[in-house]
């Protein structure tokens, strides 16, 4: 569970500091490291080559000398946990992959980390035997690569570093919402309007710690903003389009829930119920049917965009519907159509 709970949020930190008025002309990089627990000097500098570390809102190189008064903002990729990782053979769907990174399509059930109750199976474990040739990887130290995560039972993309600079790139590109996600969702119901957005600070559930919660006014949470776009109508159920403009845990299933549009199968969200319907049993037969076909949340990553760190170029990639989101939605245009000639 504990895997699950952390795997849309980013992986990376960000400090800021204020130079304090009496401080003497010092390198950044040996400011940062007196300012900085447990970072090295070589995480610092790595930061500074890939434009991570801002003076006044301009990056700055590591010899660059702090003064008084300066605003220094830095952000950092997680490091590497301590716990060993084992390679683990198991096929990997490569959408695409060069020196500096990889793109790959996620299956539902596969968990992206090793954490409580998951520590073989993973996707990292599968990526540790694929990149053990790969400097920096040899040792297990596959968290690095990670820029971010989506839940066990989400399907779609994700991106992996596979050189430290890549991954401050990237990590930086996640940090100002410059990267473009796009996720497929079949939820319960019509929601009001066509398209829309959802406003809400997502954060733990105070009276369930395993779950997310909105903070509609904000007093707990962090800020979380969801587009959506209704592609499809099915009677009880809508298919639509998410546009994520921040990357909290749980983001899509909890924002939806708290419309009172929970993903259809969600059972963390209440969506494993038959929410919107008739009693009839042929009806309740049908659904129950459907959440047979797709034993999980109905969401998927469908879409990625970003900067490659290297050459500049902006890349997309496209994931098309996996088998299971598309056989209910065939099932319920059938549904509908039924009900039509009926």
């Amino acid at each position: 569970m504990a895997e699950e709970l952390n795997e849309q949020q980013e992986l990376y930190e960000h400090h800021r500091f204020v130079v304090d008025p009496g401080q003497s002309l010092l390198r950044i990089d040996k400011y940062l490291l007196n300012k900085l627990e447990n970072v090295s000097r070589t995480r610092i500098q790595h930061a500074a080559t890939a434009g991570n570390i801002l003076v006044d809102g301009k990056a700055v190189k590591p010899s660059y000398r702090v003064k008084p008064g300066e605003v220094i903002t830095i952000v950092l990729p997680h490091p590497p946990r301590e716990t060993e990782i084992i390679p683990e053979d198991i096929p990997l769907d490569i959408l695409y992959e060069d020196d500096d990174l990889l793109v790959v399509n996620k299956p539902a059930g596969m968990v992206v980390h090793p954490g409580y109750g998951n520590y073989s199976g993973t996707l990292v474990n599968a990526l540790a035997w694929h990149l053990k040739d790969v400097p920096g990887f040899n040792k297990g130290d596959i968290r690095a690569g990670l820029v971010h995560r989506i839940d066990k039972n989400t399907t779609g993309i994700l991106v992996v570093a596979k050189n430290e600079i890549a991954q401050n790139k990237l990590a930086r590109q996640f940090f100002y919402h410059t990267i473009h996600r796009r996720y497929t969702a079949i939820v319960w119901g019509i929601p009001p309007e066509k398209e829309g957005t959802i406003i809400g600070h997502v954060g733990r559930n105070p009276k369930d710690r395993t779950k997310m919660y909105v903070f509609p006014d904000g007093s707990q949470g962090k800020e979380a903003v969801t587009h959506y776009r209704v592609l499809e109508e099915l009677g009880y159920v809508s298919v639509v389009e998410c546009r994520l403009e921040t990357g909290r845990t749980h983001q899509i299933r909890v924002h939806f829930r708290h419309i009172r549009h929970p993903l259809f199968n969600d059972a963390e969200y209440g969506g494993d119920r038959i929410l919107k319907g008739t009693t009839f049993s042929k009806y309740q037969q049908f659904v129950r049917n459907c959440f047979k076909i797709l034993p999980r949340q109905a969401l998927h990553a469908r879409s990625l965009e970003f900067v490659h760190p290297s050459t500049g170029k902006t890349l997309s990639f496209e994931s098309p519907l996996p088998e299971d989101m598309q056989q209910v939605i065939e099932k319920w245009r059938n549904y509908l159509e039924g009900r039509r000639e009926g």
